[in-house]
C-alpha cells in the first residue's frame, strides 16, 4: 500500500476563544498540563473544538460536474502545537475539513472465563482394581470415594494376583494423598486433596472422601446392605447436597451403570484404559496407492538397484499419509503390481523399497509359501533382521501361527540367526476350566500348545524325501529348538539372541503386553499373535485390549511393523464358518 502523500500547507489554526479553554483530560490515564502544555497556555478541549467548527456557517458551492459540495468557510483557526500523547486529535488537512473525534482503540475481545464447576466423579471400586493411576485421570475435575469403596479395596489386598497388586498400589496412592495434609481433622479433610500434590501434573482436581453418614433412602426393591446399592445412595445424596455441579458415577459393571440410571442418575463406563474408541481405526499397516499414483509422482521421482532391490524416493500429496514400515501396493489391470515398503521418510520425501516375493516356490520358507498379498507382506516383515517387533492380527485360519513358525524354524535352523524359538500364551479357557495340570512347566503348558503341535505336523508333512526316518529326526531337532514358557514366571527374565512367539495375545492387557516386551535382550525379535474377535479374559474388549496398545503405540517406529490379514487360507468350511457363524 502507497505512503500518503506530504502536507503541501500548513493546518488551520483556531480562534483566541478557545485558547482560553481548560484542558480535558482523558478517562484512561490521567496526565498533567505542565507535562504537555506551555506555561500560560491550555489546549482547547475536543467537544468544544467539534462544536465550534459544527457552528461554523455553512457555504454550498457548485462542483464543475454539477454536483454540490458543503463546506465550513468560517472554520475556526488553530495554532500549531502538538496535542497531548493522552488526547485522540486529527489535525485537520484543510481548512474545510472539520475537526472529528477519533474513538480511542478497542480492548482485544478475551474469551470469558466458564463459570461452570467442575464434576465430581464418583469412583466404584472395579475401576480402582482395573485401572490403580484411575485417580490422576480426571483432569480438573473433582472425585469422590464412598466409604464403601475403601471397605472393598481392603477386602482384596491380599494374594499375588494382578488385582490384589492394583489395590494395594491404589492403598499406597490414598496413604501418600492423605500424608500430603498438615492436618488431618475433618475440616481438612472436607476441603478436599490436591491431586496434583504427588507429582501428576495432570490432575488438576481434588480427592473427597466420605466424612460424615449419608443417610439416602432408596427404593424398596433395592437391598440396603449391598456394597453397589450403598455407593447409589451415596450418588444421590451428593446430587441433591450438591446441586450447583454434575454429580457422575464411574463404574466397569454395566449392572451397576444400568440400576443407577433406572434411578435417574448420571453414569459412565471408565473410558480411559481404552487405546481406541472402535477397532475399525485400528492401524492395518497396509496401504492401497491411488490408481494415478505413477502420473502424480513419476516426474520428480528417484529409482535406484542396490543388492537386487529397488528403492524410490518419492515426494508428492502422500508423503504426509504414509508411516515408515507401513506396507504399500498398487494393483492395476494390465500392469505390473507394486508391493512395496516405507524405509524412510525426510521432510517432505519418502523411500520406498520393493518387497520379496514369497508367494513363488522358490523363496519358499520353511516349505511355505504365501497364498495372498497380505500373507506376502508377513512374511517380509517376519524375515527381516532389522524389524524386531512383528504384530498379526486376523480371522481364524489366515496363517498366523503357522507363518511366524515357518520364519522363526527357517532363521534358526537354516541362517543361525537366533538360537532358539520361544512360545508363551495365555491360559486362558474357551469352556470350564479343568484343574490343576500335573508336570513340570512344558508339560503343564503342554495342552495349550495344540495349535504349535498342528502348525509343526504341517510343517514336518512338507519335507516328502527325507522318508519316515528323516522327519522323526527333524521332529526330534525341531522339538529341540522350541521351549515353551508360561506367563506367570516372565517377570525378571532376559532373552538374548531369541525368537520370541506371543500367541493369542489379544488376552494380554497393557500391561502384561509391556512386561513381556520389555523382556527382548540384545538380538532378540518377538512376534505377537492374535485375533481381536476371539477375547475371552473378563473386562478387557477390543478397544483395551493390549494387543490394540501395542500395534497403536509401535505404528511409525522403524524396527517394528504390522499387518492385518484379511482372507482365510484354512479351508473353504473354515472360511465360510467365519463369514456367517
Amino acid at each position: 500500500m502507497p505512503l500518503p502523500k506530504p502536507p503541501t500547507k500548513r493546518a488551520s489554526r483556531l480562534e483566541p476563544t478557545a485558547f482560553a479553554a481548560s484542558l480535558a483530560v482523558s478517562k484512561n490515564q490521567a496526565v498533567p498540563v505542565a507535562a504537555h502544555a506551555p506555561e500560560k497556555t491550555t489546549a482547547p478541549p475536543l467537544a468544544q473544538a467539534t462544536q465550534a467548527a459544527q457552528a461554523a456557517p455553512a457555504v454550498t458551492r457548485a462542483m464543475p460536474n454539477g454536483n454540490r459540495r458543503r463546506s465550513t468557510s468560517a472554520a475556526p483557526a488553530a495554532p500549531e502545537m502538538r496535542a497531548p500523547a493522552n488526547l485522540a486529535l486529527v489535525a485537520p488537512a484543510t481548512s474545510a475539513a472539520p475537526l472529528r473525534p477519533v474513538a480511542p482503540p478497542r480492548p482485544k475481545a478475551t474469551k470469558p472465563k466458564s463459570n461452570e464447576a467442575p464434576k465430581l466423579f464418583v469412583l466404584d471400586t472395579n475401576v480402582l482394581m482395573h485401572d490403580p493411576m484411575s485417580l490422576f485421570r480426571f483432569e480438573e475435575h473433582d472425585i469422590y470415594l464412598p466409604m464403601i469403596t475403601l471397605e472393598e479395596l481392603d477386602g482384596h489386598k491380599k494374594g499375588m494376583t494382578e488385582v490384589a497388586r492394583n489395590v494395594r498400589q491404589v492403598s499406597r496412592d490414598l496413604d501418600t494423598l492423605a500424608a500430603s495434609l498438615k492436618s488431618s481433622t475433618l475440616e481438612e479433610m472436607a476441603k478436599g486433596l490436591p491431586l496434583d500434590s504427588t507429582g501428576h501434573r495432570e490432575a488438576g482436581g481434588k480427592l473427597f472422601f466420605q466424612t460424615q453418614l449419608i443417610d439416602t433412602p432408596l427404593p424398596q426393591g433395592l437391598p440396603q446392605g449391598k456394597a453397589d446399592n450403598q455407593i447409589l445412595g451415596v450418588v444421590q445424596a451428593l446430587k441433591v447436597q450438591q446441586p450447583q455441579r454434575e454429580v457422575v458415577l464411574v463404574s466397569k459393571d454395566i449392572n451397576m451403570r444400568i440400576k443407577a440410571r433406572a434411578l435417574g442418575l448420571p453414569a459412565e463406563d471408565y473410558r480411559n484404559d481404552k487405546t481406541l474408541e472402535d477397532s475399525d481405526l485400528l492401524y492395518t499397516g497396509v496401504q492401497a496407492l491411488p490408481a494415478d499414483f505413477w502420473e502424480r509422482h513419476g516426474k520428480t521421482m528417484e529409482s535406484w538397484q542396490q543388492g537386487g532391490i529397488t528403492f524410490y524416493r518419492i515426494s508428492g500429496p502422500l508423503v504426509p499419509s504414509l508411516l515408515v514400515n507401513e506396507l504399500i501396493y498398487l494393483e492395476a489391470p494390465g500392469a505390473a503390481p507394486l508391493y512395496a515398503k516405507v524405509t524412510e521418510i525426510t521432510g517432505k520425501t519418502a523411500v520406498l523399497r520393493t518387497l520379496k516375493d514369497y508367494g513363488h516356490q522358490k523363496n519358499a520358507v520353511w516349505g511355505v509359501t504365501a497364498r495372498n498379498r497380505e500373507q506376502n507382506f508377513a512374511l517380509n516383515l517376519l524375515m527381516d533382521p532389522e524389524c524386531d517387533f512383528v504384530t498379526l492380527t486376523g480371522t481364524a485360519g489366515t496363517g498366523k501361527t503357522l507363518m511366524t513358525l515357518a520364519a522363526g524354524l527357517s532363521q534358526v535352523l537354516d541362517e543361525r540367526r537366533y538360537s532358539e524359538i520361544i512360545v508363551t500364551r495365555v491360559t486362558v479357557p474357551v469352556g470350564e476350566d479343568i484343574g490343576f495340570l500335573p508336570g513340570t512347566e512344558e508339560e503343564k503348558m503342554g495342552p495349550w500348545m495344540g495349535a504349535l503341535d498342528d502348525n509343526l505336523e504341517v510343517l514336518a508333512r512338507g519335507d516328502s524325501s527325507a522318508g519316515e526316518w528323516g522327519r522323526a529326526a527333524t521332529n526330534d531337532l525341531v522339538r529341540s529348538k522350541i521351549k515353551i514358557k508360561s506367563l506367570n514366571f516372565m517377570r525378571g527374565r532376559t532373552f538374548l539372541n531369541k525368537y520370541v512367539i506371543i500367541d493369542e495375545a489379544q488376552n494380554l492387557t497393557p500391561k502384561q503386553m509391556k512386561t513381556l516386551i520389555t523382556r527382548a535382550g540384545p538380538g532378540t525379535k518377538i512376534v505377537c499373535l492374535g485375533n481381536l474377535a476371539q477375547i475371552d479374559t473378563p473386562y478387557l474388549t477390543e478397544g483395551s485390549s493390549g494387543l490394540t496398545y501395542a500395534v497403536d503405540r509401535f505404528k511409525g517406529w522403524a524396527h517394528s511393523g504390522h499387518v492385518t490379514l484379511a482372507r482365510g487360507e484354512r479351508s473353504r468350511l473354515a472360511d465360510f464358518a467365519s463369514e456367517v457363524l
